[in-house]
């Protein structure tokens, strides 16, 4: 059939290769939304945090991934104790994924400046099929019992930082998913599994005047069954307001740069945009990929005690 033929194509090119494993959606701006993949962040601003972000990727690409996130974190009266929540919702093609997941660290202080939090997380991940794509054959063999799966998962991390600088490790997802355990009913068994993924992230701020700071920051992923990605990020922060910078990503498949720029309209709301380009076949299909981040926060002054960098 047609429309099945057209999905496997969209497929194949959006996964780059045949069987490589589902993996959590990635982000321009990724060193602001780090409670998505690393649960020890949770209260590491200090106060309530909400962010919410959109990205479209590969715009103008038919079923290129579109992804949406909202996340929550603050300390408890116990600054030791950090709580937060995680909801992603990621379409890509005729797939959909959504993850829901709760969010726990405990911090110790390591020195005088330094603390180390240690993370876990835990909810569900849902899997499920467009209805176009059963269009006028909603009981095709070839996608029959595939159709909506919801399956438990638990997450860890750690998270270390300072004023200046911060090292994070984690696995949002540590178990194995298979979301086609029963295949269907042409005995099809489709390779649609949720693996383990590993993040390490780091970062630095360096003073280079009264009014500008400079933060390179980067971002390593390794799933099992897909290829190491690497993230680099570098922004400029001016008279603690405007952050602009620019990225990079490479993996062994595809290669894009990014432009990004932040505002931080008050002490509680901050806006956010980046634009990524391509460095790969795609780009001859796609105007890039676009992403809108804005973050809230509950300002209090006796709690923050200096100013938050990541």
């Amino acid at each position: 059939m047609k429309l099945i033929k057209n999905y496997i194509v969209a497929f194949a090119l959006l996964s780059c290769t045949v069987g490589i494993a589902q993996q959590l959606p990635q982000f321009t701006q990724y060193m602001y939304n780090t409670i998505a993949i690393n649960p020890a962040y949770a209260g590491s601003r200090e106060t309530l945090s909400v962010i919410g972000l959109h990205r479209s990727q590969w715009v103008g690409f038919k079923g290129g991934p579109i992804t949406q996130t909202l996340t929550a974190n603050t300390p408890l009266r116990n600054e030791k104790i950090g709580v937060g929540i995680s909801f992603i919702n990621d379409k890509l093609g005729y797939q959909n994924f959504s993850y829901l997941y709760g969010d726990f660290s405990y911090t110790i202080n390591t020195g005088e400046k330094t603390k180390l939090a240690f993370g876990l997380k835990a909810g569900f991940t849902q899997y499920s099929l467009s209805n176009e794509l059963r269009g006028d054959e909603p009981d095709d063999p070839s996608i029959y019992g595939i159709e909506d799966r919801w399956s438990p998962n638990i997450g860890v991390g750690f998270f270390w930082h300072s004023q200046k600088w911060y090292i994070g490790l984690s696995a949002p997802r540590v178990l194995n998913t298979d979301y086609n355990k029963q295949g269907n009913s042409s005995g099809v068994q489709y390779e649609a599994l949720e693996r383990i993924s590993y993040y390490f992230t780091g970062g630095y701020v360096f003073n280079l005047s009264d009014n500008t700071k400079f933060k390179p920051a980067a971002l390593i992923k390794a799933t099992n069954g897909a290829p190491l990605s690497y993230d680099i990020t570098a922004n400029f922060l001016f008279h603690e307001k405007l952050w602009l910078g620019g990225s990079y990503r490479i993996n062994n498949y595809t290669s894009a740069l990014g432009a990004l720029a932040d505002f931080q309209i008050s002490k509680q709301l901050r806006i956010g945009y980046a634009y990524e380009y391509p460095l790969s076949d795609i780009n001859d299909y796609t105007g890039g990929s676009h992403e809108i981040l804005l973050m809230f926060e509950v300002f209090k002054i006796k709690r923050i005690k200096s100013p938050r960098y990541f």
